[in-house]
């Protein structure tokens, strides 16, 4: 933009911002011209001198400024502010005789005439040049800085505008707004009223005060309503009942204004009386009412009743002060008229009350004297704060009741029904509290009745004033509508129909919100109102600000305030005016002017900027031409009648108005166009101030700054259109009550969106006028466009407008909506006519409607022209070019394609009228097009019958067969199209395939058949993209891609019977069939998520199935392949079974586990083994908790069959046959204490014919037994008492012969390891494929990952690495050396680790079972020989998968050769086998040195607690014989013990010691020798595999050794009997409590090659001395 920045020539005449000044409105009146070094960019006017911002910040000033010290020699040149040199200054502004500007940093200066305080500083009654004034918010510790955006100076006042969008207050009267005692204010302060909201401008009039604020939006509205006025706790709304219906007021007045009349001087500020303050919830309490003891007056005679003051609405306890000593008194009257509730005797008190609590003077005031001046309330009430600055609420807020009813209706007798709110109805509320406006709005209890809940009434719903008498009487504030309930519901329904359809919630978009400006705004006034200027229907003063009712849905843009006067100008460029209308400032002669009014313009003019002076108005609009006109409204002004003008400010206002009129010499009835307006070019801003107007304007450079005009009128232009159309036309319609009979549900439906769209199309249309002519006002540049920079949001709007449109006609909407508009509009529709800018001759209604609707639409061109009009004014290769051209070019594709659009409908709407009228109730949706049609016979169906009609519909969403009587619906997103190669058939055949159905059509020629099969391609593609779905797959270019993506994403629903009828899926799919992730929902309720395959489910899946019995679901969870549930698997009961484990064909079957029982956590049963057909057969154990038994063997049928093992909590044990589920044949019975049966049985524990029975004693029965086990048995038999004479033979048995009849180890889990073999693809174990092993190893790793990638949370960092190492295969060919079997031991550990990995999964399957036999009940002594062979069974099993993969591992036993020990030694240091001390030819493989470090530890808990028990009774005396031997100290431990004296330590080394110091081992000594070895030991506890045990046991050994060396201080080889003692010594004072348990577990699973070597001779060892201790006799 510099390039139209340069000034032409050096004439210094600029081409921006040139300086026009006249007064008044004459013919003969020529504008001056002022020059200036750079272009103006803003004018303040005082009364009689100016201000000037130019380009770069600097200012300047002209006229009369008599606070200067020295008079400029030429007041009319203007001299240059040198104070603020330095300083960037960004906005200025001038009161009646002083002035402000605000700096680029938010700062504020002042200067002039400061004699009330307006220049806020202290002390100074002028201040000749620009000083900083600081506004300190002091509600932040520290008090910070605020920052200031613009400043509004009056006649004694200024209020600044805070960059937080709060208005602070300095200067002198009741215009500041503020809860001020003493005047003037000297130190700016916030406007506490405001505070909260969004403030857009403030503006000053000579003595009053206006603000623009923001409405507040739906997110400030979550706050609670308030039922309560803030002020005078009275309830805002009143309810009474009446018979037949409910009358609501909200009729609560707060008297805020006061009548301030004139006596001897002006009253300044009202009465400095202190308020104090308490919450605003509150009630008064008595003791704050009471009048204050120390003044002379009091408040009320007791006779009135004291206790009244408490309900009469003292606003927060505020009390009347008594008077003030005063000469000049001062009056405050209040409007009563006659109110019946009120609660005073009469009116004449209340007007004494009043009067009492403000007289007062000027002079009090202005010296605020703190003698005797202010009374110091309530002494009494000690804590409460009194200072001036804490009281809430305005000085009155402690009257009587409200204004009430009878002032409505006299308003209403008035008939002033366009202006509906006049009253301030309701006091604004205090600061901080954003909820609903401050004041009970009289649209408040229809709304929170409405729709539109969220909407406070503020936030200005487009309703405009045309609503008509019912409603605007309903909404008069204080008028009781007394109305039935019907009438009211009647008139009701279509108004709100119309009001939510026409509101545009929020802001335009979204996203608009903050980038566009608002027009959702209200107009706030506070100050003198004798001339209404307040525009509150009186002439009230008021102290607070409160807002304009009548302006609030108007749409304010701007405010302008003449000295006595004020205007509001809206967005639909329209003046609004009202205050002293003496001169005709007002632009209109109606009276009262103490409301707004439009300005009378002709039609057609749109005004966008408006100043006002003391009596005159200009305003600057838009005419025919581009080039705007200016208007004047007010009073004419004579030469030479300035000079002439005496200083009378002291007199009389009312004299001095005559004496204007007389001397002026007229004023304008209504706005006068001043001629001379068309040779000031291209007038940017206008101002008025004083007496004087000035323009400022633009030469047009290169066509810029016209082009920039033209689009802004453009514009506004087309925003009063739309506005008309919404008003005059949309809204009516919306209200006709005739309108649902006549368009049927869908299609009201379907207006009312549209209203909606074209309402916020409007809206946003609105926003951008204004935001355009902002940007005239200020910076004149294509940077601020928004249409540049958020052009998506036009282009959205746009088209989401077109689309309910086109919908609506398709429906046929503008046909049904004839018959009402012709009832509505009349015959004659000139309105819509004119408003549609149709130019034909009697034109068809329904044509009319079409083309008002499409009218937004033609301004896409508009748009085009203008931003191609503005791009030619650049340089082709400047950025700003590009960017006009590409958004232009965007809002031409989009008008063609818009119009594509239009024609799309207005052919589909063609087609249904033509259409046989049946089918189209149903085809016909508003959504749907159509594209292509086949009556014409271009294509038929294959195979059809002779007579068969076959009409073929192709629409955007689906392709129709249309029969004679019935159709069939094929949607496009599930059709695959296929076309059928013509070289041997010579037919154009087109094969259609879609879920159930698949059929071929024929074409009449090759170009039929290229045509269908393109547009039905298109067709899809058009579906799928518009959708949404698959954006990616089809690609950018979808119009040259042939064919649509035969895999898709949509949904379906099935309607051929069948498993899947009725059922709806929606998902991936492939030619016609479900195929990828997907969701199938049936009508009862199933439901499964998961993988398809060719239409079946195939994969993980989950289903869901409702049990409607149980009122419950079942829940399966797992594998599916062809249709069923196959693989693993859980399937959760609706009973509350739960069944984990591998399921065929959708039968349970292969190993799972049951729990049932309604606690899942302690499940009364469960059961885990083999399945078969759904159905317990093969090796299970079931254990049923309630009954407190365990059984492990075989079953059949779902019944316990064959050979098994019972044991029961109370520790019997069973082992032997079952038939049909009972124990009936051969078996064994064992109690606690040993007794044994062992016979034949009939029932659970019921014995049954011959046996034997033997004591724990060795005595036994032998004969018949019958009866149940516990109860008393039967016998005939004989009785035998064997050793009798023997000792020591007292073994049972019994104990030998337990085990024969139970299943063998072998036999157990065979499903287990089955399943292990078929994951990795064998038929059987070991029949199978190597390589395809590692494949599916790899394969169910990667699927596994993938499963559990889609849900993180399950995974640990370690546990994603792990899998990560196994996707690599290791290299499972070749001979096995030493380094290649650490690699496949180091494997193993991995893949057990991971329950993704077959082996793994395997793994973690074994220690499932094996707990769940022997945990609980299973712990049983007996049952030890079993767990232990299990485990070896184990290690069989596994070691011969492992084999399987590393086909090259030796067999159990074999040998891998190792090529030197030293490398062995490194490699082990695990030791999981014999660490030999000599060379030897190689390493002997097992399954237990291979695989026990990784099942043991975690099959280690229930095995050792098996041990514990069998060996319990060894253990206890070992451990008794321990604890007393453990008593003695080391040396006579070891002489007791015989070791020989050579081996007793002599000196043990020191705890802590200095090098080499030893300690003497004393006859007290304990625990102190061979203490290493003892502490290495104690670890034999902490290891879980034998091999680790015997380790333990051989580093104990090592330890003994090297302290009897160091001892001996020589090499030393042992014998037996020398060192058997010390060892004994060493196990004694380890103290190891299992260590029968310990020596067990390690004989049963020792290797078997290391029985007989090194490892093997210390573990016997170990053994000897566990049996010594036992026997140990202590002499």
């Amino acid at each position: 933009m510099e390039t139209q920045r340069k000034s032409s020539g050096d004439d210094g005449e600029g081409e921006r911002g040139l300086l026009h000044t006249w007064r008044g409105y004459s013919c003969s009146v020529t504008p001056e011209r002022l020059l200036l070094p750079r272009p103006v960019l803003q004018v303040a006017l005082g009364t009689r001198h100016g201000v000037l911002l130019v380009e770069g910040g600097q200012v300047y000033s002209f006229g009369e400024l008599p606070w200067r010290q020295s008079q400029p020699s030429e007041p009319e040149k203007p001299a240059l502010e040198s104070a603020l040199s330095g300083q960037r200054v960004v906005s200025i502004a001038a009161g009646s005789f002083h002035c402000g500007a605000v700096t680029e940093d938010g700062g504020v200066h002042m200067w002039g005439d400061n004699s009330w305080g307006q220049c806020g500083l202290s002390g100074l009654s002028t201040v000749p040049n620009p000083t900083p004034v600081a506004l300190q918010d002091s509600d932040t510790t520290p008090p910070q800085t605020v920052p200031v955006l613009e400043l509004a100076c009056g006649g004694q006042h200024t209020l600044a505008l805070s960059a937080q969008r709060e208005v602070w207050a300095w200067g002198s009267g009741c215009q500041l707004g503020l809860i001020a005692t003493v005047f003037p204010v000297w130190k700016p302060q916030k406007v506490e009223h405001l505070a909260g909201r969004c403030v857009l401008q403030v503006v000053c009039g000579a003595s009053h005060s206006l603000a623009l604020v923001r409405c507040l939006g739906p997110h400030d509205l979550q706050r609670p309503l308030v039922d309560k006025c803030r002020q005078c706790n009275q309830l805002l709304y009143t309810m009474t009942d009446k018979e037949d219906h409910v009358i609501i007021s909200d009729g609560h007045y707060c008297p805020l204004g006061v009548e301030l009349t004139e006596d001897q001087g002006r009253l300044e500020a009202p009465a400095p009386i202190q308020i104090l303050k308490t919450s605003p919830s509150e009630p008064v309490l008595p003791s704050q009412t009471s009048t204050p003891n120390s003044g002379p007056a009091k408040c009320s005679d007791p006779s009135d009743g004291p206790q009244e003051t408490e309900e009469s609405g003292l606003a927060n306890g505020a009390l009347p002060a008594a008077d003030l000593s005063s000469s000049a008194q001062t009056k405050v009257g209040v409007v009563v008229s006659g109110v019946k509730s009120s609660l005073y005797p009469d009116e004449q008190a209340v007007k004494d009350y009043l009067k009492k609590l403000t007289d007062n003077t000027e002079q009090t005031t202005r010296t605020s004297a703190p003698g005797g001046g202010l009374h110091t309330l309530l002494p009494s009430a000690g804590g409460l704060s009194s200072t001036p600055g804490s009281a809430l609420n305005s000085l009155v807020a402690s009257c009587a009741s409200a204004v009430g009813e009878r002032v409505a209706s006299t308003y209403e007798a008035l008939s002033l029904k366009r202006m509906m709110n006049y009253l301030p109805s309701g006091a604004p509320r205090p600061s901080g509290t954003a909820g609903l406006t401050g004041d009970n709005t009289p649209d408040r209890v229809r709304i929170e009745d409405s729709s539109q809940a969220k909407k406070s009434s503020s936030t200005g719903d487009i309703r405009e004033e045309e609503a008509e008498g019912l409603r605007r009487r309903l909404s008069l504030p204080g008028l009781l509508s007394q109305v039935s309930p019907r009438l009211l519901r009647k008139v009701g329904r279509p108004r709100m129909r119309a009001a939510a359809a026409l509101t545009p919630l929020g802001g335009a978009v979204p996203e608009a919100q903050e980038v566009f400006p608002t027009l959702q705004t209200e107009v706030w006034s506070w100050g003198h109102g004798e001339q209404g200027q307040l525009g509150h229907g009186d002439s009230l003063a008021r102290l607070q600000p409160l807002c304009i009712k009548s302006l609030n849905s108007k749409e304010v843009v701007r405010l302008a305030a003449g000295a006595h006067h004020s205007l509001a100008l809206t967005a639909q460029s329209q003046v609004f005016s009202w205050g002293s209308n003496s001169c005709g400032q007002l632009g209109h002669m109606e009276a009262p002017s103490t409301i707004p009014r439009l300005a009378k313009l002709s039609e057609g003019i749109r005004v966008w900027d408006v100043s006002a002076g003391e009596r005159h108005t200009v305003l600057l609009a838009d005419g025919d031409c581009i080039q705007p006109i200016i208007y004047y409204s007010g009073q004419q002004v004579k030469d030479g009648e300035e000079e002439r003008r005496p200083q009378e400010e002291e007199k009389e206002e009312e004299e001095e108005e005559e004496e204007e009129k007389q001397r002026a010499g007229g004023y304008t009835q209504q706005p006068v166009l001043l001629p001379f307006c068309m040779n000031l070019r291209y007038v940017s801003n206008v101002f008025a101030g004083g007496q004087s107007c000035v323009a400022l304007s633009d030469r047009n450079v290169m066509g810029f700054i016209a082009s920039l005009h033209e689009l802004a009128s453009a514009e506004r232009k087309f925003y009063c259109k739309l506005s008309n159309i919404k008003t005059q036309i949309i809204r009516p319609l919306l209200e006709l009550e005739s309108l649902s009979s006549a368009l049927g549900q869908v299609t009201l439906g379907l207006l009312q969106t549209l209203a909606g769209r074209f309402s916020l199309l409007c809206h946003l249309t609105g926003q951008h006028a204004a935001s355009l002519t902002a940007n005239l006002r200020r910076g004149r540049d294509v940077k601020s466009l928004l249409i540049l920079d958020h052009v998506d949001i036009f282009l959205d709007s746009y088209n989401e407008y077109c689309g309910p449109l086109g919908n609506f006609l398709v429906m046929g909407g503008f046909q049904s909506l004839t018959k009402p508009s012709l009832d509505f509009f009349g015959k004659s529709p000139e309105l819509l006519q004119k408003l549609s800018e149709c130019s034909e001759e009697n034109p068809a209604m329904s044509d009319l409607l079409v083309a008002l609707f499409y009218l937004p639409t033609r301004h896409l061109h508009e748009y085009g022209r203008l931003l191609l009009k503005l791009a030619t004014c650049f340089e082709v290769c400047s950025n700003d070019y590009q960017k006009l051209q590409e958004s232009c070019s965007r809002f031409e594709a989009l008008a063609l394609q818009l119009k594509k659009r239009r024609k799309e409908a207005d052919y589909t709407f063609n087609f249904w009228k033509n259409f046989p009228g049946k089918m189209t109730e149903s085809l016909r949706k508003p959504h749907r097009r159509l594209i292509c049609e086949s009556s014409n016979k271009a294509l038929t169906l294959q195979n059809a019958g002779r007579f068969s009609v076959n009409w073929f519909i192709l629409f955007n969403d689906a392709l129709v067969h249309a029969q004679f009587s019935t159709h069939h619906v094929f949607p496009l997103a599930t059709l695959w199209m296929e076309p059928i190669p013509e070289e041997n058939t010579g037919v154009y055949g087109l094969k259609v395939i879609t879920p159930e159905e698949t059929f071929t059509l024929l074409a009449s020629s090759p170009m039929e058949k290229a045509k269908w099969l393109r547009s039905i391609n298109q067709a899809v593609d058009q579906a799928l993209c518009g959708a949404g779905q698959d954006a990616a797959s089809v690609g950018s270019g979808s119009g040259q891609k042939l064919e649509p993506p035969i895999s898709r994403t949509a949904s379906y629903t099935f309607y051929k019977d069948g498993r899947m009828k009725d059922a709806k899926y929606e998902g991936r799919w492939l030619t016609g069939k479900p195929h990828g992730r997907g969701v199938l929902k049936w009508p009862d309720g199933r439901v499964y998520t998961g993988s398809f395959k060719s239409g079946l489910e195939d994969g993980f899946g989950e289903f869901v199935a409702p049990n409607k019995t149980l009122n419950k679901n079942d829940h399966y969870q797992g594998h599916w392949r062809d249709g069923k549930m196959h693989g693993p698997g859980t399937y959760r009961y609706a009973s509350g079974e739960v069944y984990d484990g591998s399921f065929q064909d959708g039968l349970r079957h292969g190993h799972g586990m049951l729990r049932s029982g309604k606690l899942n956590t302690s499940s009364p049963s469960v059961f885990i083994g083999q399945w078969q057909q759904d159905k317990k057969a093969g090796y299970g154990v079931f254990d049923d908790i309630t009954k407190g038994e365990k059984y492990m063997g075989t079953w059949q049928d779902n019944q316990r069959q064959g050979t098994g093992v019972v044991v029961t909590q109370f520790g019997l044990y069973y082992e032997g046959a079952f038939k049909d589920n009972k124990m009936m044949g051969s078996g064994i019975l064992l109690s606690e204490d040993d007794t044994t049966y062992e016979g034949e049985f009939s029932d659970d524990w019921t014995l049954n014919g011959k046996g034997v029975l033997t004591m724990p004693n060795g005595d036994y029965l032998e004969g018949s037994f019958s009866g149940e086990w516990g109860s008393g048995l039967k016998v005939s038999g004989s009785y035998f008492k064997p050793h009798l004479f023997d000792t020591d033979k007292d073994k049972t048995r019994a104990a030998v012969k337990l085990g024969r009849l139970c299943v063998c180890a072998d036999d157990k889990w065979q499903a287990v390891f089955e399943e292990c073999w078929g994951q990795l693809g064998c038929e059987a174990p070991g029949r199978g494929e190597n390589w395809k092993a590692w494949e599916n190893i790899a394969v169910a790793l990667t699927t596994s990952r993938r499963h559990i990638q889609d849900s993180p949370e399950v995974m640990s960092r370690s546990h994603s690495r792990t899998l990560e190492s196994l996707e690599f295969i290791p290299q499972h060919q070749g001979p096995i050396t030493m380094e290649r079997y650490h690699a496949i031991r180091l494997y193993l550990i991995k893949a057990c680790d991971t329950p993704l990995h077959p082996l793994g999964r395997l793994v973690e399957t074994l220690v499932a079972v094996y707990r769940m036999t022997y945990v609980g009940v299973g712990a049983n002594r007996r049952l030890l020989p079993q767990a232990v062979n299990e485990i070896k069974s184990y290690l069989n099993c596994i070691y011969q998968i492992v084999r399987f993969l590393f086909p090259d591992l030796p067999e159990e036993g074999g040998l891998i050769p190792e090529p030197t020990t030293n490398l062995q030694d490194k490699k082990e240091p695990n030791g999981t086998a014999a660490q030999p001390e000599s060379p030897k030819p190689g390493r002997v493989v097992s399954s237990s040195a291979l695989l026990l470090p990784v099942l043991l530890p975690r099959l280690y808990p229930p095995l050792f607690t098996l041990y514990a028990l069998d060996k319990e009774r060894e253990d206890d005396v070992y451990w008794e014989c321990v604890l007393r031997l453990n008593k003695q100290p080391d040396l006579s431990l070891l002489a007791f013990l015989g070791v020989q004296q050579k081996f007793w330590p002599v000196s043990i080394p020191v705890s802590l010691p200095v090098l080499g110091e030893k300690q003497q081992v004393l006859s007290s000594t304990k625990d102190a020798c061979f203490a290493s070895a003892v502490e290495t030991l104690q670890q034999i506890s902490t290891t879980f595999t034998p091999s680790d045990k015997l380790q333990v046991i051989q580093l104990t050994f090592e330890e003994i050794t090297k302290e009897v060396q160091t001892l001996l201080k020589q090499d030393f080889l042992w014998s037996m009997d020398e060192l058997f003692p010390v060892f004994l010594y060493v196990v004694l004072r380890a103290r190891i409590r299992n260590l029968g348990s310990e020596v067990s577990l390690i004989e049963d699973l020792m290797d078997p090659c290391v029985q007989h070597g090194e490892h093997g001779i210390m573990f016997t060892t170990l053994k000897a001395c566990y049996y010594q201790i036992q026997h140990e006799k202590i002499t």
